[in-house]
């Protein structure tokens, strides 16, 4: 009875939702009805409803109930408890009810929390959350239904994609949707604002944390999915421009540009109509990015969908929502006030050309990704690959560093470059000299490689000078947030130079006794041996890796999956503090001489990409944190700046 009550939860919510978007419609058109107090219970019931639907399938695919559809395809009896659970979510129709799942909790957060913005403007930002989630819920009860019946029920099931049956599974794609649905919060506000005509630094200020967690849980999950490809695809890339990793990139670049407006908007009242079009924007690629996964279109090992049928189900709610939204800016955005003036030399004038730089990043990869599927749709047949976005988007992401390295230090409203002249000088030298001294250590170096390890070591030490002659006791943690989340930028970028710059590479075939070299390390290979695992066997080498006196031993896989059958590489890495031992091992080499094919890599400073990534998550927890203290310590607050 647990998939029929989970089903009848999902309709409840439902019609919590469109009780929700009634009430929202009616306030807007100047009623003051009965169902306009009905709005915030009808999220928090909602939110109820979906969090108990989203738990019961969780514990369907727990008992591995196999009379569920979606549990028999996606399940096994004998696989491990903790792909079991994850199995909820790795796999179409259970990734879109925790997608709706949490845009009906968030909803329900926005009713229970928010308390200093104006209520006809939090009830509007309300409907516009259930009129999100009414699509959602067409999409789950009419075309996706995850509780759907199978009789009779088979004895096993079809079990896990084995590429994702990995811990990576628990985390990545619930960090995602985290992400995408903040960006409907965001969305909703925008919306909200336009239509009620209260643009301005208050509504700025009640989005802002919104935004700052979305743009959190993307970087975690974006980290996360990059290191987890990494490992687990066996070929040594850390990002492949893969449509799929495409998909979550674009809005964390549109939550980057949007978090830096909001900031301006609620701090300095500038940039108005700049952040409202990227609260839009932003949701716009959160909502492309759900069509990218969940289509059908693509294939990609990051995809889960295979319909066409569905998959224009959800390109129909995305161009509802996004022309929707569009035509609402147009009609309302003459309206706004343009909001204080500054001076192009000045931190917005900064601000303003980080949000420019991104804009182009976010378009260039957005063409990049969705040219090849116009190509398709029209017969021909057209690659678009890590050439085309290397070389288009390394120039603007160096002029973004460029401006990264000036931007924090400029005073609000306008500014002199003048007062900045010894930093300025002070910069350019260490540029100048960490290039020489790249290009010593290695002439051969390509030239993005090199500018990017000097301007990564440059933006290391200028991420800090905001808190120069601060007294760091009472520095807001805002302002520590900004300087780690910086920081970490300069960290990630140089691993990615590094590893571009100086990866070695060689695949070798090696019998017992074998060894082969790369980079200074001596790899031999001392056996293989057949292993067993929940359901799985594999060969696994034990290689022996010495350098510098020091041995370690590597234990890479070629694994062979049963229920779905499917053979995965499984890379052993060894970690130093300048790089990483990357080894992968196949099959028998095909003449038959008892040789075993052995790839290597060594990529020096290549976990720096994701130390970095962790810091840029890290510096937006302690903002994050640093708004919230704030915010409980300063009583609540009736004003209302209105356009």
């Amino acid at each position: 009875m647990m998939a029929e009550a989970g089903l009848a939860a999902l309709w409840l919510a439902a019609a919590m939702a469109l009780l929700q978007l009634i009430g929202g419609m009616t306030l807007l058109r100047g009623g003051a009805g009965q169902l306009v107090p009905l709005i915030k219970p009808a999220a928090y019931v909602q939110g109820a409803l979906c969090a108990f639907a989203f738990l019961a399938l969780m514990w369907l695919f727990y008992v591995t109930d196999l009379s569920v559809l979606l549990v028999a395809s996606n399940s096994h009896i004998d696989k491990p408890l903790i792909f079991k659970l994850a199995g909820t979510w790795g796999n179409h129709e259970g990734s879109m009810l925790l997608w709706v799942s949490v845009l009906s909790v968030s909803g329900a957060a926005i009713a229970l929390l928010e308390k200093r913005i104006e209520s006809k403007t939090l009830n509007a930002a309300l409907a516009v959350q259930a009129f999100i989630a009414l699509g959602f819920f067409a999409f789950l009860l009419f075309a996706s239904n995850p509780f759907e019946r199978l009789v009779p029920a088979p004895i096993e099931g079809n079990g896990l994609n084995p590429l994702l049956q990995d811990v990576g599974l628990a985390f990545h794609p619930p960090t995602l949707y985290f992400g995408y649905v903040g960006l409907s919060i965001a969305f909703s506000f925008a919306v909200g604002a336009l239509l009620t005509n209260q643009v301005g630094p208050a509504f700025a200020r009640a989005m802002r944390p919104w935004v700052l967690a979305a743009w959190i849980f993307l970087t975690i999950g974006i980290t996360a999915g990059s290191y987890w490809a990494y490992y687990e695809l066996g070929w040594g890339g850390w990002w492949f421009w893969d449509p799929v990793e495409n998909a979550s990139l674009l809005p964390w670049l549109a939550a980057t540009a949007l978090l830096h407006s909001v900031s301006v908007l609620a701090t300095r009242n500038a940039l108005r109509a700049w952040t409202i079009m990227l609260a839009l924007v932003a949701f716009a690629m959160s909502m492309a990015g759900t069509f990218l996964v969940r289509s059908g279109i693509l294939t990609s090992v990051h995809a889960f969908a295979v319909d066409p049928e569905r998959g224009a189900f959800i390109l129909a709610l995305m161009l509802i929502y996004t022309s929707l939204a569009f035509v609402i800016f147009a009609l309302r955005i003459g309206s706004v006030k343009q909001g204080e003036p500054f001076q192009l030399i000045s931190r917005e004038g900064g601000i303003v050309a980080n949000n420019i730089f991104l804009s182009v990043i976010l378009a260039v990869v957005l063409i990049g990704t969705l040219y090849p599927l116009a190509a398709e749709a029209m017969g021909d047949k057209i690659s678009v690959g890590p050439p085309y976005f290397n070389k288009a988007t390394v120039p603007i992401a160096v002029l973004l560093m460029l401006a990264l390295l000036i931007g924090p230090m400029l005073r609000w409203r306008r500014d002199d470059l003048k007062r900045l002249k010894y930093w300025l000088i002070g910069g350019a030298a260490i540029l100048l000299w960490s290039g020489i001294a790249v290009w010593k250590f290695a002439p051969d170096v390509g030239l993005f490689p090199l500018l990017g390890i000097a301007l990564s070591l440059a933006l290391a030490v200028a991420a800090w000078l905001p808190l120069r002659g601060r007294k760091l006791l009472r520095t807001p943690l805002p302002m520590f947030g900004m300087v780690i989340a910086h920081f970490g930028i300069a960290v990630s970028v140089f691993g990615m130079a590094a590893e571009s710059g100086f990866s070695s590479e060689t695949l070798t075939a090696l019998a017992p006794g074998e060894s082969a070299e790369i980079a200074g390390w001596q790899v031999k290979l001392d056996d293989v041996n057949p292993v067993v695992g929940d359901n799985w066997v594999a060969i696994e080498g034990e290689l022996q890796a010495v350098k510098n006196g020091s041995a370690f031993v590597l234990r890479p896989q070629s694994r062979q999956f049963y229920r779905p059958e499917m053979q995965t590489s499984e890379a052993a890495l060894l970690t130093r503090w300048n790089g990483q031992l990357y080894a992968v091992i196949a099959q028998p080499d095909q003449e038959g001489d008892g040789r075993w094919q052995v790839r290597l890599w060594w990529k020096p400073f290549v976990p720096f990409i994701w130390y970095g990534g962790m810091l840029i998550a890290v510096g937006g927890i302690i903002a994050l944190l640093g708004r919230m203290f704030r915010r409980a310590k300063k009583p609540a607050k009736n004003k209302w700046q209105t356009t």
